[in-house]
């Protein structure tokens, strides 16, 4: 494994391919390092910045930018951390609660925020035609990564894994309508 000389930390790029890669042993890996939440905070950092530069991109090519660049990057920025932070907190929630999982809110931080990695490829969503191919297959993606995460954190089977996905997906949709109801969009809560 590749280390960084400077802080003994496994390398953040090795870190995200093993994610991506689905390996349990890198979710299993991250759970336990608490050094690893600046990391995984990192990746929703990057994987973020892909997709606003990819859809920043799409607007140019199609001709419909109205957005300012700078709002183009940000906006997704803010809105995949709050969603990094609400996923992460809800799923530890229905885990440990209905579902009897073990875990901290810290590792889930950090296998939740590792399971973006594939995210990344987002950045190539501006490519006429395949580009909605490949956010179709990097949406998949990221939801059997956040399966597996979720699995390894919680100590629990792949059925109660899902399980915990969905029902933290279906509570992240409804607190999302509610922002929305309110007044802050579900598009800048999302992402999208």
């Amino acid at each position: 494994m590749e280390t960084s000389a400077a802080t003994g930390q496994p390398s953040l790029v090795q870190r995200m391919i093993r994610a991506a890669r689905l390996e349990p042993d890198l979710y299993e890996e991250v759970e336990a390092d608490q050094n690893a939440t600046t990391q995984a905070l990192i990746v929703v950092v990057i994987v973020a910045v892909a997709g606003g530069i990819g859809g920043l991109l799409s607007a140019v090519i199609n001709s419909s930018s109205g957005r300012s660049p700078i709002g183009a990057l940000v906006g997704p920025i803010i809105a995949a951390l709050i969603g990094w932070l609400v996923w992460s907190y809800v799923t530890y929630f229905i885990g440990t609660r209905l579902f009897a999982g073990r875990a901290t809110p810290g590792e889930l931080l950090r296998t939740i925020g590792f399971a973006q990695s594939p995210g990344i490829l987002n950045i190539l969503s501006f490519i006429p035609i395949l580009g909605g191919i490949i956010s179709l297959v990097v949406a998949i993606w990221l939801l059997i990564a956040g399966v597996v995460a979720v699995r390894q954190a919680l100590d629990f089977d792949t059925g109660k894994a899902i399980l915990t996905t969905i029902l933290g997906w279906l509570a992240l949709v409804v607190i999302t309508a509610l922002l929305a109801f309110l007044g802050f969009g579900a598009a800048a809560v999302l992402g999208r």
